[in-house]
C-alpha cells in the first residue's frame, strides 16, 4: 500500500501561481510512476501531468503545458506540480496518483486538494 497527502491548494487569481506537494509513505517511493489529476465541477477526472519513476520522462496536458512544471524528490518521497499563469478554467480538485512502474493503472490516489482561480 502506498499512502498519498496532497497539500498546498487554495485561492489564487487569475495569472497568479501555486504549488502542490503529494508525500507518499508505505512503500519504495521510486519504484512507481507518479501523476497529477484533477476534476473540474461537473467534469470527469482527467490528467494534468505525469512523471516517472526516475523523474526522467514527464508528460502534460495540452490544456497546462507550459504553465505547469511536475517534479519528484525521490530522497523525501514527494511529488509538486508548480503551476503558473492560472486560469478559471484550473479551477478543480487536484489528485496525486501513483502507479508501480511496471504497470499501466494508476493504482493509489490521494483524497484530493481544492484550487479555485478567480478572475
Amino acid at each position: 500500500q502506498v499512502q498519498l497527502v496532497e497539500s498546498g491548494g487554495g485561492l489564487v487569481q487569475a495569472g497568479g501561481s501555486l504549488r502542490l506537494s503529494c508525500a507518499a509513505s508505505g512503500r519504495t517511493f521510486s519504484n512507481y510512476d507518479m501523476a497529477w489529476f484533477r476534476r473540474a465541477p461537473g467534469k470527469e477526472r482527467v490528467v494534468v501531468a505525469t512523471i516517472n519513476w526516475s523523474g526522467g520522462g514527464t508528460y502534460y496536458s495540452e490544456a497546462v503545458k507550459g504553465r505547469f512544471t511536475i517534479s519528484r524528490d525521490n530522497a523525501k518521497n514527494t511529488v509538486d506540480l508548480q503551476m503558473n499563469s492560472l486560469k478559471p478554467e484550473d479551477t478543480a480538485v487536484y489528485y496525486c496518483a501513483a502507479r508501480p512502474k511496471v504497470l499501466t493503472t494508476w493504482e493509489y490516489w490521494g483524497q484530493g486538494t481544492q484550487v479555485t482561480v478567480s478572475s
